[in-house]
């Protein structure tokens, strides 16, 4: 009998970082403040429903990648959904979509963050589409996927 081995992308992460089998420049962000949302999905969720929310594991590859972030007040299982959830941005809900996300910008507005890095996709898309609503369009919404592979040092 075949057994099987899953890992989330955080897991892949870690590992690679951790084994050295990719290093990370820090530099590369230096003069950036970013902040780091908790998905629904990957957090509160999966905490009520697997017994382990992704908490820790997003927030140290991001101290891989860079010095200067900070977390949103409140956070983990306390973090405020963005309005995207369920994917949303299909739905035609777009006023109460947009609603909705009005606390998660405050919270983004009061971290003083240029950088938002996310690990969902849902999240990811509604950050864009709404950020012009409350005129942050030039926060930068990053992957956190996308984060590393902007600090990778080829060669």
């Amino acid at each position: 009998m075949k057994k099987y081995h899953f890992v989330t992308v955080f897991d892949l992460l870690i590992e690679y970082i951790r084994d050295k089998k990719i290093r990370l420049d820090k530099s590369r962000f230096k003069d950036r403040m970013a902040t780091y949302h908790d998905p629904c999905n990957y957090g509160r969720q999966a905490q009520r429903h697997f017994g382990h929310g992704f908490f820790e594991e997003p927030r140290w590859i991001l101290s891989q990648c860079m010095d200067h972030w900070r977390d949103l007040y409140p956070c983990q299982m306390n973090q405020i959904c963005c309005g995207g959830g369920g994917g949303t941005l299909t739905t035609g809900y777009n006023e109460e979509r947009i609603f909705y996300a009005r606390r998660k910008f405050d919270q983004i507005r009061t971290s003083g963050a240029d950088m938002l890095v996310v690990p969902c996709h849902s999240c990811h898309g509604q950050f864009n589409a709404v950020k012009k609503e409350y005129g942050m369009e030039t926060l930068e919404v990053k992957y956190l996927w996308e984060l590393v592979a902007d600090c990778l040092v080829v060669g």
